[in-house]
């Protein structure tokens, strides 16, 4: 089950019944874009204790459809990269140190 925004700020209203939903709202809107626009300007985002995501170029390649068989250029593109830290890969894993 994937979790999805509503949900998580449903659970986070319920963390934190002072705050008013909206602001749970604003803030995850305003943490959310500040990651996409740091993405987009080529930074690096690191969240402690959860990861790291950075952008990487992906190269211009001749791909096909596989429908039909048919090459196909495929341009250059960045692509988002995650790598998870060493405290979320060992609770994921139950490896509680």
């Amino acid at each position: 089950m994937a979790i999805v925004k509503s949900k998580l700020l449903k659970q986070i209203s319920k963390n934190y019944p002072n705050f008013l939903k909206k602001d749970l709202e604003k803030f995850s809107n305003i943490v959310l874009n500040e990651i996409k626009s740091a993405l987009k300007r080529g930074d690096r985002v690191e969240l402690r204790g959860f990861g790291v995501f950075s952008t990487k170029l992906q190269k211009a390649r001749i791909s096909r459809n596989p429908k039909t068989g048919e090459k196909v250029n495929t341009p250059e593109k960045k692509t988002i990269h995650f790598k998870m830290s060493k405290e979320l890969f060992n609770k994921l894993n139950n490896n509680e140190e």
